[in-house]
This record gives C-alpha cells, structure tokens and sequence, in this order.
C-alpha cells in the first residue's frame, strides 16, 4: 500500500507498512481519504532531524502558531514497534504526546538515522520517491520554535493500491 503526500513543492510518494503497523497505517488511511491532511502545516522542521505534519490546528496556515504541535485527530493508536524497522533517513514515524499510546494525525519524516527514536514511536511507513521535496522543505527558513516562516503545506493525501 503506498500514499502520496502534496506538497507545496511537489509530491512524496510513501510505501506504508501496514503488516507491522495495522493500526497506525489504518488510521493515517482512513485520515487520509477523509481529507483531515488537506492544507495542514509542515509545523515542525529541526534540519538534520525531522519535518512534521498533520496538526489540525496548522490548517491553512491559520490558528495560533503557539499552539501548532499540540493538535491531533480525535482518534489515538497504539505505540506498535517492530524490531525490523528503524528511524532512518526518509523513514516515517507517528508522532505522539509522553503517552507512548498517544499517536493521533502527527507523523514525521527521518532526515537522518534517528535510531534513537526506535522503540518509542511506531515506523510505519518510508519515502520511496521524492526525498528531494523532503530536502527542499527541510531547508526553508524557521523561526526559533522550528515553524517555518512561511507556511509549507501539505495540501493533501492520496492512497495509492501500487507504488511509482
């Protein structure tokens, strides 16, 4: 099963792995063809770390910049991990709250080998085209709490029954 992510600069196609996350990858789905990403935020980018999406509360660019991180669906999923997948370069994770149990709509993409991310949130999905438009939103100019200063935008999610 793939996704592709729309950008404001371009696509990123995304190969989810729903045999070792079933319910973290049925919740980015069914959030996906509900249109809950349309117009959100990439509200965190820490270069040589992470971008980070999917807080409602980024849509159109709009809401309280102090409150962009804090936001999520009104559904939670469990922490799932799997021994066989890390957070490496272009991997995807759920993002969550202290509660390890707290994955919601936030997720992020590695831009590096965060290995020490493993086990604490659950990988379930990785870049397979278009790591240079992660790059390219990796690079835009951030403020000090790490939101870019012009919007970057995730305009909306496709799922895909193949990949590119």
């Amino acid at each position: 099963m793939y996704a592709r992510i729309n950008t404001t600069f371009g696509s990123i196609e995304v190969e989810l792995f729903p045999a070792a996350a079933p319910q973290t990858v049925a919740n980015f789905v069914n959030l996906s063809k509900s249109g809950f990403y349309d117009n959100l935020v990439w509200h965190r980018i820490v270069s040589d770390f992470v971008i980070q999406t999917g807080d409602p509360l980024t849509r159109n660019g709009g809401g309280n910049r102090t409150l962009w991180g804090t936001g999520g669906s009104n559904k939670t999923v469990p922490l799932e991990t799997n021994a066989d997948l890390h957070n490496y370069v272009c991997y995807l994770g759920m993002a969550r709250s202290s509660d390890p149990n707290s994955g919601s709509s936030q997720f992020y993409i590695n831009l590096a080998n965060n290995t020490s991310l493993d086990g604490q949130y659950t990988v379930f999905g990785r870049v397979v085209s278009g790591m240079n438009v992660v790059d390219i939103i990796a690079s835009v100019p951030v403020n000090s709490s790490d939101q870019p200063v012009n919007p970057v935008y995730m305009t909306s999610v496709t799922i895909l029954p193949s990949g590119p």
